[in-house]
């Protein structure tokens, strides 16, 4: 698998505007989700870990009770990948599905 490329800031700003919830912080992808109690978030992140396992893509993540704190960059590429972008949006549909 070729190794993904950094993206431009142009082509991250364009993304962010259809990336919903997330933003920039420290040069990585990021998003705070909030859940009803540990265990709905204990779960969510039990999904996000088979996807992850799925793409070889793994997030930076912080979890206190019921708030989930997320980083995503490609090391590889020293920064912000489409690899992230895709783990992003698969994230969102995650949680959109319940």
């Amino acid at each position: 698998m070729p190794r993904p490329e950094k993206l431009s800031q142009d082509d991250l700003q364009t993304a962010l505007e259809t990336l919903e919830s997330w933003s920039l912080d420290q040069g990585k992808l990021y998003r705070e989700f909030k859940f009803k109690d540990f265990v709905t978030a204990f779960a969510f992140m039990a999904k996000v870990a088979e996807l992850a396992e799925e793409m070889n893509h793994h997030p930076e993540w912080f979890n206190v009770y019921s708030t989930l704190r997320v980083h995503l960059q490609t090391h590889d590429a020293g920064g912000i990948t489409q690899l992230d972008l895709d783990l992003a949006g698969r994230m969102n549909q995650v949680l959109a599905a319940g």
